[in-house]
């Protein structure tokens, strides 16, 4: 399989990619991970508008359901060791290049977030990557997870007050929204495993959460890969690791059934589902000699990998797919640069 660059564009430290449905067409929102810009795409890479120019620090953007072109978004997470100040922000279109940026949830170290609809009903759930620190490289105080119901109308709320639900979670990083019969749940990762949560569904009043693997994880996807109906999960390990496997729920649990005999230092990016209609995860790495773009599949009854692109330094991927094509955008952080990518067979 090939990946065709087609369109890029710079920005120091990107980091953020998410899709945004607005004035009824598909977009695509790409945010720094320092202080610098918010910028809105169309899917063919072209930009549109600047929906800031400060203060960045976006770890998440994540659209709110139903909405013309409002979302939420993280700001002032700069980094583990500067994020005191973190916030999520819901951000509301008012015009051409005129976007209302208000402050939702003060909520320090947030990393990743997301909102989960479960039988009709909307929930926030944040998790941060330490709950908090006295000096650089301090992890002595373990991350979060954080929940709440949303109101229907978030545009006139006050400032939302979520409550924990999890901690102990060190170097709490990674993340995924799945589904189920009942509606959206999430999936967290960090050192002390990999961790399913759950809205209050079918009856329930109360979260759960559940172990999927004791197993360190820095991030995660999941696809099946082998076709057996089950998802596969792909994971990267440890914190900002360098080491590329693949689990299968067996007993209960995801245990390990294969890991790429090389290593992928500072491996971050990740995405796993379909391209042309078989099963495929892309993953990016930031740091090591050549800094890859990687495909891999299941094929002929083995893992196989290949090499999609080179020295990018991915830090985030999203693929979509328009007009029978598959497209990806990349935010080549380690070369401050945003890639619109297409897939050819």
């Amino acid at each position: 399989m090939k990946l065709i660059k087609r369109k890029t564009y710079p920005l120091e430290k990107c980091y953020s990619v998410a899709p945004l449905e607005y004035n009824g067409k598909k977009h695509i929102v790409v945010a720094a991970e320092k202080k610098n810009k918010c910028l809105l795409f169309d899917p063919d890479g072209n930009i549109e508008e600047t929906i800031w120019t400060e203060p960045g620090g976006t770890m998440s953007i994540v659209q709110v359901p139903g909405s013309d072109g409002i979302f939420l978004a993280s700001q002032k997470m700069y980094s583990p060791n500067d994020s005191k100040e973190a916030e999520i922000v819901i951000v509301t279109p008012e015009g051409k290049n005129d976007w209302k940026v208000k402050t939702l949830v003060k909520l320090p170290f947030v990393h990743r977030f997301d909102i989960l609809v479960c039988e009709g009903k909307k929930y926030l759930v944040a998790a941060t990557i330490k709950s908090g620190h006295e000096y650089k490289d301090d992890w002595s105080h373990p991350g979060q997870i954080l929940v709440c119901a949303l109101p229907d109308d978030l545009s006139s709320c006050g400032e939302l007050h979520p409550v924990c639900i999890r901690d102990g979670l060190l170097k709490n990083h990674g993340y995924v929204r799945m589904h189920d019969k009942s509606g959206d749940f999430s999936v967290v990762a960090c050192d002390y495993g990999v961790f399913a949560v759950y809205p209050p569904c079918s009856g329930s009043s109360s979260w759960k959460t559940e172990c999927l693997t004791g197993d360190p994880a820095s991030d995660i996807a999941f696809t099946d890969f082998d076709g057996d109906g089950s998802d596969e999960m792909v994971s990267i390990a440890p914190f900002h690791g360098d080491t590329l496997s693949v689990y299968k729920k067996q007993d209960g649990m995801y245990r390990r059934i294969f890991t790429y005999d090389k290593k992928v230092e500072f491996a971050h990016a990740i995405w796993a589902g379909k391209l042309f209609g078989v099963p495929a995860a892309v993953i990016g790495h930031r740091k090591g000699e050549s800094r890859d773009l990687l495909l891999l599949q299941y094929r002929g009854g083995m893992y196989t990998t290949e090499v999609l692109d080179r020295d990018v330094g991915s830090a985030n991927v999203y693929q979509y797919t328009r007009e029978g094509k598959e497209y990806l955008v990349s935010t080549n952080r380690e070369i401050d640069e945003i890639a619109f990518y297409e897939f050819r067979e």
